[in-house]
């Protein structure tokens, strides 16, 4: 029954359009699979091989890897396939003088790429879906997955160099009040709830500087307090003395916070877009506007992304549909990777001022679509002619 729903519904989609996605479809396809096993190849297969002569990993827990691995290079190839499919597809129906024949009997050069860009359209919504549903599911999996093989702890909570600021009113020598630091908390390593070689610096008592350190921490939730053990409390007083204690236990009053912070993915990867969007509150919270900043850019990337498919679907069919165009697959390919290479540095010198600050974070992560898209507007207006 569905498959009779299916095909009424093709047979509503004009002929040419059907034409020419079936043309799209098989250089997709081929493109897809060339870039996947390529960028596989370079980015896991050579580790994991080295991993099983040197570490001893069983070669099915490696297979394993590799497929748990494999939704995050297909990301990255389904943009870069696009491309390569548009440009030889449309090359070759304008190497057989087809498109030829269509413009002869009125049909536009833009009515002839809007299949490539309906299909574009589908890929940057499957992209999407993969890279914020499935990449961070699948890379956690296979980080798990690899540590466990190779008899490494896999740690649920963990992280290193724990970092959160706390910023409130603080009372001045003069009596008035302005928002500062209060506190700030350092930790060396966070590992399964315990925090390691712990630092707190406290500016909240006027006049008075405290600092506390710790062999570990631990968040009391039956008290809402830190909990600390096996340190010493050093306090510097407003006329320059300084006293210290020792302690065993001692309670602290600060949010767990930075238990959160610990949790973060360090991979903006391997976060959804609302984990992102957590994390960078909770960063912006703590007062770490660098990271928060990046991560920014990072969400941002995570819908140019996929929007790439689309810029490339433009910029491909429109190079294809230029009149006597001859294109061979093996040119086909050499062209879209320079297209590529040129986008992605145009991205990351972006993406770079953004994490700098130089740029906002959306116009640095939307600057390279932007440009991109009005390259492939031009290079249409070509292809019009």
């Amino acid at each position: 029954m569905w498959l009779q729903q299916i095909r009424a519904w093709m047979r509503r989609i004009p002929l040419l359009d059907r034409w020419l996605l079936g043309e799209l479809i098989g250089p997709l396809l081929f493109a897809v699979a060339a870039f996947t096993v390529v960028s596989l190849s370079l980015g896991v297969m050579f580790e994991l091989v080295r991993k099983i002569v040197e570490s001893g990993l069983p070669v099915l827990i490696a297979i394993q890897v590799l497929l748990q691995r494999l939704p995050s290079f297909l990301v990255i190839s389904f943009p870069m396939a696009t491309l390569m499919a548009t440009l030889l597809a449309y090359s070759r129906l304008s190497a057989n003088s087809e498109l030829t024949a269509l413009r002869s009997v009125g049909v536009t050069a833009t009515r002839m790429i809007a299949p490539a860009l309906v299909l574009a359209v589908l890929m940057t919504s499957l992209t999407f879906v993969f890279n914020d549903v499935v990449v961070p599911r699948a890379n956690r999996a296979a980080e798990v997955t690899l540590r466990r093989a190779l008899g490494k702890a896999v740690a649920t909570e963990k992280g290193d160099n724990i970092v959160y600021s706390r910023f409130g009113r603080v009372e001045q020598p003069d009596g008035s009040t302005s928002k500062g630091l209060v506190q700030l908390f350092y930790a060396r390593q966070f590992r399964d709830g315990t925090m390691n070689g712990v630092t707190v610096l406290d500016f909240s008592r006027p006049g008075f500087t405290q600092m506390l350190v710790s062999k570990s921490a631990q968040w009391s939730k039956q008290d809402a307090k830190w909990e600390f053990l096996n340190g010493q409390i050093l306090t510097l007083t407003p006329s320059g003395s300084t006293t210290s204690a020792d302690f065993d236990r001692y309670l602290y009053p600060l949010s767990a916070a930075p238990i959160r912070i610990a949790k973060l993915p360090k991979d903006a990867n391997d976060m959804t877009v609302a984990e992102a969007l957590q994390a960078e509150e909770l960063l912006r919270q703590a007062g770490d506007i660098k990271e928060a900043r990046r991560l920014q850019v990072r969400i941002q990337e995570k819908f140019t992304l996929p929007t790439a498919c689309l810029v490339f679907a433009l910029i491909g069919a429109s190079l294809g549909a230029k009149p006597n165009n001859r294109t061979s697959r093996s040119q086909g390919f050499g062209i879209s990777v320079v297209l590529i290479l040129v986008y992605y540095v145009l991205s990351f010198s972006f993406s770079s001022l953004g994490v700098k600050g130089t740029l906002p974070p959306l116009l640095a992560a939307w600057s390279p679509v932007l440009i991109s898209l009005a390259g492939g507007g031009f290079l249409l207006r070509q292809a019009s002619r």
